[in-house]
């Protein structure tokens, strides 16, 4: 106990003596002002990287490789080296990809009954490339802009590229379940809802981006850049990871199941083909 308390007494030492340097040393001269810095946060114009040195992106796109190639490295890995060995009785590993994969499944059969098993498959890798790419941002993979200036990596939904292309896939998602389900009258029925992909897409975007523009404006004062970015960025993080996954997934879900359910018509037609078999 005694060791306990003198090893957290010398960790709040250190942090203090941290905290009195940075408020001493003061603030260091910016090239760029904060209104700049914040800006070039959401539109990057300024802090562009080069991809293969064919064009200038944005850091958004090199971030959306990285999630994409480790979510399928993940994947195959699960597949070659955890799937053969799962057992009547589930270890540790094999609980938590069985949550997950229930969790999303749970979802597509509450929501959409009549046509869950492609909805499931689809939420449950949204749902992943949502947290895993919001995660992203912790590691704080650092890369060159074309100015020579070094840029952490941001999520990949934090640029409105990458959240309307989101949004516009999953609204796709749900016309198609409408086509499916009730042919031309489905997709009557998706183009009803003609703002649902704007609003499901700047809803991701202005949610993670508020995310990034606390980070980046607590980021930006160096007497506030030793403790407080920790419990700011994780807390923020974390939370938008959680509640963005659980939002997009569900209200995909949620239409998906309303336009593919069959009309009374048609559920007339079925009812009369399986008394007639």
């Amino acid at each position: 106990m005694k060791q306990h308390k003198k090893g957290l007494a010398i960790w709040l030492t250190a942090v203090l003596l941290l905290l009195i340097a940075a408020l001493l040393s003061g603030s260091p001269g910016r090239s760029e002002s904060v209104q700049e810095a914040m800006r070039d946060a959401v539109l990057h114009n300024v802090n562009r990287i080069s991809l293969f040195g064919l064009k200038e992106v944005s850091p958004g796109l090199i971030s959306a490789f990285l999630v994409t190639a480790i979510l399928l490295l993940t994947a195959a890995l699960i597949r070659v080296f955890a799937i053969p060995r799962f057992k009547l009785i589930p270890g540790k590993l094999q609980l938590v990809l069985e949550e997950a994969v229930g969790l999303f499944d749970r979802m597509a059969k509450t929501n959409s009954p009549h046509r869950c098993g492609f909805m499931g498959a689809y939420i449950f890798a949204a749902g992943a490339y949502i947290f895993v790419g919001t995660l992203f941002e912790l590691l704080g993979i650092q890369a060159i802009t074309t100015h020579g200036h070094p840029v952490t990596l941001p999520a990949p939904l934090s640029d409105v590229n990458a959240a309307i292309a989101l949004g516009t896939l999953s609204y796709l998602v749900i016309l198609s379940g409408g086509i499916a389900g009730n042919g031309p009258k489905g997709i009557l029925k998706t183009l009803k809802e003609f703002s649902l992909p704007i609003s499901m897409s700047f809803r991701l975007f202005g949610a993670l981006l508020s995310g990034l523009l606390v980070t980046e404006l607590v980021y930006y004062f160096v007497h506030l850049s030793f403790v407080l970015p920790v419990v700011v960025g994780v807390l923020f993080t974390l939370l938008h990871a959680l509640i963005q996954t659980y939002v997009l997934t569900m209200l995909t879900a949620l239409y998906y199941g309303e336009v593919s359910e069959p009309s009374h018509g048609q559920g007339k037609k079925t009812k009369k083909k399986t008394k007639s078999v």
